[in-house]
């Protein structure tokens, strides 16, 4: 007696789905480690401070550690992926033109270049193009 057996083909993952998956994750984690860090560490009051500092509204610091936060943990999910990397661009944008600008290129320089805010920028335009990704709540 022969048992006929159907299987459905199974679902294929391109490179391209594990590629976004792997930046949508890696940005996640930092922008959270980011927002978290002007949480703890520098306290919202001093980060708003600091931002005042540098010619920003004070508020934009609460505004900009909520984005981080939970921009990060809606790219970790894979949650409306193309908007939430084009809503980080401004933070990172900023970030380059009012954080760092005035200390050059380099990253490594005092104060920080503008090429770690740079490349993060680039990087959202590129999850924005890509969408999610393989593993997400919800497909862009």
């Amino acid at each position: 007696m022969t048992t006929a057996t159907t299987s459905l083909p199974a679902a294929r993952v391109s490179n391209a789905d594990t590629a976004a998956l792997i930046l949508r994750v890696t940005m996640g984690v930092f922008f959270i480690l980011h927002g978290w860090m002007k949480y703890s560490v520098f306290t919202p009051a001093g980060t708003a401070g600091y931002f005042e500092s540098i010619g920003l509204p004070g508020f934009l610091a609460y505004i900009t550690i909520a984005v981080e936060i939970l921009g990060g943990l809606a790219l970790i999910a894979g949650v409306w992926t193309r908007w939430v990397s084009l809503a980080l661009i401004p933070v990172m944008v900023g970030a380059g033109y009012f954080g760092h600008a005035s200390a050059g290129f380099f990253f490594s320089n005092q104060g920080g270049g503008w090429e770690y805010p740079a490349f993060w920028t680039v990087a959202l335009v590129v999850q924005a193009l890509l969408g999610a990704g393989a593993f997400a709540l919800r497909r862009s």
